[in-house]
């Protein structure tokens, strides 16, 4: 049986946040590896504020869970899904952008009943360095 996703994220964690939003704040990347590991906290900390099976929330190639309450998602497509790139997903989840500005530059696409999850962000309050 898998475990719960924990309500919180690690301070190590936040550091892999923090780095990536400075480099996009840059106009850079982040190294790799900071995408994965931001992506995937901030991925559980949806997981744990929105628990459910009807919308499939994807971050290629670093995260994915199924979110929302609602009806249960078991095999083939998902009737509901939402799918955006790492750095979106960790701009949206920490308030850099907004669902719409997201939506809106093509930078998300929401699908299906239930797919709108605007009201879910910011899920993660960073302080300004």
């Amino acid at each position: 049986m898998a475990s719960a996703p924990s309500a919180h994220v690690t301070p190590k964690q936040r550091d892999h946040i923090t780095t990536c939003l400075a480099a996009y704040a840059q106009d850079s990347s982040p190294e790799r590896a900071d995408e994965r590991v931001a992506s995937k906290a901030l991925m559980d900390l949806l997981a744990a504020i929105a628990p459910g099976n009807s919308v499939e929330f994807r971050v290629p190639p670093f995260a994915a869970a199924q979110v929302v309450e609602g009806i249960r998602h078991r095999r083939g497509n998902p009737p509901a899904t939402v799918e955006c790139d790492p750095r979106t997903f960790i701009e949206l989840a920490t308030g850099v952008t907004d669902w719409e500005t997201s939506t809106g530059a093509g930078r998300l696409v929401a699908s299906g009943e239930r797919s709108d999850l605007s009201g879910l962000f910011p899920i993660l309050f960073m302080p300004l360095a």
